[in-house]
């Protein structure tokens, strides 16, 4: 296809991105402003480049003309929290929300994957309107805690460095790593409600 074409097919990736973000980010601040305890932390986002499009495509046996149907991530967003039990929260927001249509959801937290990758997937379909009319796309959202999503970053750079090889001493020291960001979450829940009310109270004392 020519690079015009996949811009138009594209956009509509790029819009759902924006909104997303935008509509988690307010959450995050009407929480703020209410004085109330936001149960995700920070909100990141992105549309996969093109030729991760096409290599994913290529890997899944995908034909070109149906990466829009069958590959799921184009957009993407990432909720973090700063705790365990904040996750399905988050999910359950989701759930209620009828501008957001779940399709599917993998629990990769109860379920750790074998590398110790630890996150909550959910592959929602959300409409946007581009100058070409409106249009549904999958988008997916990722909702994880702040030390799985530094273990995460460590471990996509490692696999991107080595292309999806990782020398088995370097697993095994990210296994570990994995299970003490696993303890480190533990640790953090046990204090959770201090914390709680430690930050609606900062936040309270911010409005006035």
């Amino acid at each position: 296809m020519e690079i015009q074409m996949w811009r138009e097919i594209l956009a509509p990736y790029d819009l759902a991105v924006q909104e997303l973000v935008l509509k988690f980010s307010s959450l995050v601040r009407e929480s703020r402003e209410a004085g109330k305890y936001s149960y995700i932390e920070r909100v990141d986002g992105r549309r996969k480049e093109l030729s991760s499009i096409l290599d994913k495509a290529k890997r899944k046996g995908v034909p070109i003309e149906q990466v829009t149907e069958k590959i799921y991530d184009i957009a993407g967003v990432r909720l973090i929290c700063e705790f365990v039990e904040d996750i399905s929260k988050v999910v359950d927001i989701i759930r209620s929300r009828p501008d957001m249509e779940v399709v599917s959801e993998k629990d990769y937290i109860t379920d750790e994957k074998p590398s110790g990758y630890r996150s909550y997937h959910m592959i929602i379909r959300y409409e946007v309107t581009t100058i070409y009319g409106s249009k549904k796309v999958y988008a997916e959202i990722q909702i994880r805690t702040m030390a799985m999503n530094f273990w995460s970053t460590i471990e996509h750079s490692l696999q991107y460095k080595y292309s999806g090889n990782v020398p088995d001493d370097i697993s095994e020291k990210l296994q570990m790593a994995a299970k003490s960001v696993y303890n480190l979450d533990n640790e953090m829940s046990l204090i959770r409600d201090d914390i709680m009310m430690a930050q609606e109270f900062s936040y309270g004392k911010a409005r006035i």
